[in-house]
């Protein structure tokens, strides 16, 4: 247990050119599982992403109309994303109240398992039940990751460390888009099938760490000292019931509806937007039907890894310039930015080349986002609410973010009417183009909330 504890120098020391250094081996343990944890969680949604439309395609039979099988992806991801909240909200609770670690790899149990069973789904109702139900592990590993690091790590590391483990998503977002240009390369039919079942095998593998590592000392100290005191742990009424920590959290969730709403909402619709592209590229080149489906899945997996490329870079800029000028300017201009660049991808977006353009651009600063929710959350609550109070911004949103799909597939339908083809295109991009405008509800938001650069966790 003595190795938990950081010797003063590690906790004091500077850390302008390594935060690494000064961990000791329990918080390097919790750093790497951590990370892991959330990048297989985020390589299990990205699989979804990619998977989802040729999945609904096989699943509702040959001859389904393409703006049903779109609407239908788009309720699939609403189901999705509702689990994502609910489980969001219940781990959250349960991570505060059980510990960090143990609750993390219960939620990793649960969506490796499911990501996997969604690949065996036979019908469309079994594939929504499957969605939901890894949407609740899902939503739980965000909170929980983010509460092991902050209550581990030493202060001067722990921005960087969290700045960082939010970066190593893209890096689980671009092993599912490799993966998806092999099994697209090869042109099975049954690709998407194969992709939900390599989504779980990592999550499942790394369970097994999990579940060994133990709880932070000071979650630990603190959770006997509050048996004693009477201190409530994991609960919602004394995050509502008290003003100091209400209002970081009903702001907080504000914040975190305009990033999440517009990722998931628009920002991961653009594999359909590159199918209408590069679907149009193929039949001028005049490729066999029997192929089509291979090549799109081939080209929507490159779309991406250059999209991810540019979220990881997006992440840590995010994470430097957070240190340097604050997080709430850094959230305002990337916030502005993001909204502009999802409008110019989805308005402009006509040929294949542009894809190494302007997806990588969109990414690079929807995601930075991400990492600043990383960051920031756990500095607004104290240590027996930190997951609860992350949890529920980041999670409750999703309650929000779910109408971001429904309401592009309906918006989308209504746009269109029973026009033409082109005329269809045109009224998803111009959907995706208004419900982008979610992005500036951070600006909003950040009046209201605390500037946290330079201070000390907060505690009771």
């Amino acid at each position: 247990m003595e190795d938990k504890v950081p010797s003063p120098a590690a906790a004091t020391s500077p850390v302008a050119h390594s935060w690494w250094k000064p961990l000791n081996r329990y918080q390097k343990n919790v750093f790497v599982l951590a990370s892991l944890a959330w990048l297989f969680d985020c390589l299990g949604q990205q699989v979804f992403v990619i998977a989802r439309n040729p999945a609904v395609a096989s699943l509702m039979g040959p001859g389904a109309p393409p703006e049903r099988i779109t609407q239908c992806g788009a309720y699939v991801t609403s189901v999705f994303v509702v689990g994502w909240a609910t489980g969001g909200l219940i781990f959250g609770a349960v991570g505060d109240r059980m510990g960090r670690a143990r609750a993390l790899a219960i939620t990793m149990l649960l969506y490796g398992l499911c990501t996997g069973l969604s690949g065996f789904s036979m019908g469309i109702a079994d594939f929504y039940v499957y969605r939901f139900v890894t949407g609740l592990g899902v939503g739980g590993v965000f909170g929980l990751a983010v509460a092991l690091c902050a209550d581990s790590l030493p202060d001067d590391s722990r921005p960087r460390a969290l700045g960082l483990l939010q970066a190593l998503s893209a890096v689980g977002n671009i092993f599912a888009g490799v993966a998806a240009v092999i099994l697209g390369w090869l042109g099975h039919a049954g690709a998407w099938r194969a992709l939900f079942l390599l989504g779980a095998l990592p999550a499942l593998v790394c369970v097994c760490f999990q579940f060994k590592l133990e709880e932070p000392e000071k979650w630990v100290a603190a959770r006997a000292q509050g048996r004693l005191t009477g201190a409530r742990f994991g609960s919602y009424a004394s995050l509502f019931g008290e003003a100091r920590w209400r209002k970081p959290a009903l702001f907080g969730m504000l914040l975190c509806v305009a990033g999440v709403v517009g990722l998931w909402g628009v920002g991961f619709f653009s594999p359909e937007l590159v199918n209408d592209v590069i679907g149009k590229a193929l039949k001028a080149r005049n490729v066999p039907a029997a192929e089509m489906p291979g090549k799109r899945l081939m080209w929507v997996g490159l779309t991406m890894i250059v999209q991810n490329f540019g979220s990881f870079l997006g992440m840590l800029a995010f994470t430097r310039l957070a240190q340097d000028y604050g997080r709430k300017k850094v959230f305002a201009f990337s916030a502005v930015c993001a909204y502009v660049s999802t409008v110019v991808t989805f308005k402009f977006l006509t040929e294949p080349w542009q894809i190494f353009i302007l997806c990588p651009i969109m990414g690079f600063f929807q995601l930075s986002l991400f990492a600043g929710f990383a960051i920031y959350l756990p500095e607004l609550f104290p240590l027996r609410l930190r997951s609860t109070g992350t949890s529920f911004c980041y999670n409750v949103g999703r309650f929000v973010a779910a109408i971001g799909p429904f309401t592009l597939g309906v918006l989308q339908l209504h746009l269109a009417g029973g026009a033409s083809a082109p005329a269809k295109t045109d009224a998803f991009r111009n959907a995706c183009c208004w419900v982008s405008l979610i992005y500036l509800l951070a600006l909003f938001a950040l009046p209201f909330l605390p500037e946290t650069k330079g201070q000390p966790m907060p505690e009771d």
